[in-house]
């Protein structure tokens, strides 16, 4: 017998495994994985430090927050810095 998501699976495979899914799922491996190792690394979700789901939930949001301001920080020091001739 097969599992229910067998086909979806396969298609997902199929999908994954043409040149063009290649090249998105490498340009994932440098984005979103490395979103998630650096929140691991740099913003403790290595362990939770409280002890609720609710508790739990605002430490992730706040350590996402830190990640996007840290980011849009970051895009708009190298979008104003003039062009080298």
């Amino acid at each position: 017998t097969r599992h229910v998501w067998a086909d979806a699976r396969q298609r997902t495979d199929a999908n994954r495994l043409t040149p063009w899914g290649k090249a998105i799922y490498k340009r994932r491996k440098e984005t979103v994985e490395r979103s998630f190792a650096d929140a691991k690394q740099l913003y403790g979700h290595r362990y939770a430090r409280f002890r609720s789901l609710t508790r739990v939930s605002c430490q992730c949001l706040l350590a996402a927050a830190a990640q996007n301001i840290k980011k849009i920080a970051r895009a708009l020091t190298t979008a104003s810095k003039p062009a080298m001739a």
